[in-house]
């Protein structure tokens, strides 16, 4: 065969010039912020798989509006989701369980501030591994108190939720998994003695009794829970499973109300809320569960050995999405390394087995290390002065612009960060100086505004001093909701700010906008009670307190017991909080907000001298009666006759939105034939002023 010509070098490469693209696509951003409605997510797994997450999560949302039969939903502590591309990022961050990172692909991470959501998407539908977690959430900013078999229950039949761009499925079993798996060469192996699923339990004879399981102690309060596969669980889940499709919510609330307002014992209560005895209540509940056959089909198909990868089983219900990704609008920013850096830091810091880690990372972003290229100091020669010679305040000046320095390379969510986890051990001043540091990098971040008003306020509790600096904190405060309208816990320390400069009225209307967007704090119904204290409506506060003292939380009970011993003498010799802060002056301290000062002060000033009220020495009486009507001509005060014994009696409020409510959420102007118990000082023979207002 004839020999071929080598091609030369210069043809080589035109050839290969005419065969690549004239400019390379732009590489998409390592990381992205996308932000949707509610929710924030940050990931490295590029827009289209972010975009997914935020969708994923809306529409789980919408489910949850849907079964608590809401049109609208609180959501008064921000979430951020973090969405790892891969599993080490995952794992590195994942709380640990006996000392190995936890097997399932995402996490939750409960905080007063914020609250996160981990996920690593790396594994198919890993928001499915939170939806639990989510419907506890979701719930405890939006519906009152109640017993732990319906908050399980509710999150038990939420976490089987699976959702794609057309179609929700729920109402599986939550906790069935199959019994054939696949070992590292992807052979089938059985595993051995399984845990029962929640529809195995419930397939024995034996169940609970409805009186058992709804008297049970079941703390909810926590994010930490044990095993669900017990009988507690598994009969809650088809308890709300019957309840939410036989649709008895509402009877349900009747029950709420009846057992932990009225103190009905709980045979009475379910009696006259469904109209059944308890024993033809689990009667109901066990027919129901045994017409689902979609639920014993799965149960069979779980241990069948499967020759090739199968769709799920499909639930029990399925129904169309109500938020598709044509309905919502997600938009996504490239975020800088460092910032998700820094937001995966300030994770682990709030996760115990994470936290020593998560401090090196933000000490390591807070300050980082001078540049390699930097400058070195020139050398002292022998003619020059001895370094020692220098001035002390020379000396200062050098440290100072080292420092300034640092800072100006350094990341202010990563200082943000150090802040917060200072505060949370109670290092008031190093949380105070990360606050600085951060203001310095980025004045404009309301976080900020958040958490120095968080540090006066506990630096205050921690002396047992007034609050320093009150005037910047309401000012900083009333920004922070503008920024976020929802934040329930800058509503309740604008609250307690305004108490102390002495307008309760104003602090009222606050701390019952902190209530209604999380209704199961008690912390903020401890305030509602130092707000009666203040405006001196003593029997309003003991009534809370007395509340109070109960409370399955010991730091909560502790405060109103205490609290409760306090009244007595106060009320005797008249030394309240509002009359400590009668003679108080606003002296504005010093902050990273001096702008905003002297408006501060004078708006604050102008509120106590509009606020300011007057003992009031009536007697407090009782009354049981029927709520015949309600004038709400001249709101906010409204008119309530109220007849007893015959008799009629008209009751004044100044302002409904305030008054102290027992058994229902809101005040409503078109209540009418209603048993109710009112507490009432009197005017004259046929009329008087409304303390508080029970209704059955």
């Amino acid at each position: 065969m004839p020999r071929r010509s080598p091609i030369s070098l210069p043809l080589l490469a035109a050839i290969l010039l005419s065969i690549l693209p004239t400019s390379a696509p732009a590489a998409e951003p390592l990381w992205l912020e996308i932000h949707s409605a509610h929710f924030t997510v940050i990931t490295d797994a590029g827009e289209k798989k972010g975009k997914e997450v935020a969708l994923r999560f809306e529409q789980m949302r919408s489910v949850f509006a849907t079964l608590l039969m809401k049109d609208r939903l609180n959501l008064p502590v921000p979430l951020t989701i973090l969405a790892f591309k891969n599993d080490k990022n995952f794992y590195q961050a994942a709380p640990l369980q006996a000392g190995q990172p936890i097997t399932v692909p995402g996490f939750f991470v409960p905080g007063d501030d914020q609250n996160f959501i981990v996920l690593n998407l790396f594994e198919e539908e890993s928001w499915r591994a939170v939806a639990h977690s989510f419907a506890h959430m979701l719930l405890n900013y939006n519906y009152p108190p109640a017993q732990g078999w319906f908050d399980e229950g509710l999150a038990e039949y939420f976490g089987s939720i699976r959702v794609d761009n057309k179609q929700v499925e729920i109402g599986g079993d939550p906790e069935l998994r199959p019994i054939f798996g696949e070992d590292l060469l992807q052979n089938q192996t059985e595993v051995r003695n399984p845990p029962k699923s929640l529809t195995e339990l419930l397939g024995g004879q034996v169940w609970l009794s409805m009186t058992d399981l709804f008297t049970m102690k079941h703390d909810t309060s926590t994010a930490q829970e044990g095993t669900h596969r017990t009988l507690f669980y598994a009969q809650s889940w088809m308890v709300m499973h019957y309840i939410l499709h036989a649709n008895k919510l509402p009877e349900t609330g009747t029950y709420f109300d009846l057992v932990l307002n009225q103190h009905v014992p709980v045979d009475d209560a379910v009696l006259k809320a469904y109209g059944m005895t308890p024993a033809q209540f689990e009667q109901a509940v066990k027919t129901y569960f045994h017409s689902l056959t979609p639920l014993f089909t799965a149960l069979d198909e779980s241990k069948q050995p499967q020759s090739e990868p199968q769709a799920p089983s499909p639930q029990v219900y399925q129904f169309p999405v109500q938020v598709g990704p044509d309905s919502m609008v997600i938009t996504a920013k490239p975020l800088p390394e460092a910032d998700a850096r820094a937001y995966a830091a300030a994770i682990k810091i709030r996760v115990p087995d994470r936290r020593e880690a998560g401090l090196l990372e933000l000490q390591a972003l807070a300050f980082p290390p001078a540049p390699p290229n930097a400058a070195p100091k020139p050398a002292s020669d022998a003619s020059s002065e001895d370094a020692s010679d220098a001035k002390p305040e020379d000396k200062r000046e050098d440290k100072e612009t080292r420092k300034n320095t640092l800072l100006a390379a350094g990341n202010e969510i990563a200082h943000r960060a150090l802040a917060y986890d200072h505060l949370e051990h109670a290092e008031f001043d190093a949380a105070a100086e990360e606050l600085g540091n951060a203001a310095a990098l980025n004045h404009n971040d309301l976080w900020i505004r958040y958490y120095l008003s968080v540090l006066k306020y506990r630096m205050a509790q921690a002396n047992k001093k007034d609050i320093q600096g009150l005037a910047n904190m309401m000012q900083d405060l009333r920004a922070v909701l503008d920024w976020y309208p929802e934040l329930a816990d800058a509503y309740d320390l604008l609250a307690v700010a305004r108490t102390e400069g002495g307008g309760p009225t104003a602090a009222m209307t606050a701390e019952r906008a902190a209530m209604k967007l999380s209704p199961r704090n008690e912390i903020y119904v401890f305030h509602l009670a130092e707000i009666y204290i203040a405006g001196r409506q003593w029997e309003a506060a003991r009534a809370l307190l007395e509340h109070l003292k109960t409370s399955s939380n010991p730091l909560v009970a502790g405060k109103a017991r205490e609290r409760l011993e306090q009244v007595t003498t106060e009320q005797k010799y008249g030394i309240t909080a509002q009359s400590a802060a009668a003679g108080k002056k606003l002296a504005p301290q010093p902050s990273p907000f001096d702008v905003l000062e002297q408006d501060a002060a004078k708006r604050a000033a102008a509120q106590t001298a509009s606020t300011s009220t007057t003992a009031d020495t009536r007697p407090t009486k009782f009354l049981q009666g029927k709520l015949v009507s309600i004038d709400c001509s001249q709101p906010p005060a409204a008119v309530l006759t109220v007849v007893s014994t015959g008799a009629a009696l008209k009751l004044r409020t100044p302002d409904y939105k305030s008054l102290l409510l027992i058994g229902a959420d809101n005040f409503s102007c078109n209540w009418t034939n209603r048993t109710v118990s009112v507490n009432y000082k009197t005017g004259g023979l046929s009329d008087g002023d409304l303390v508080s207002l029970e209704v059955h």
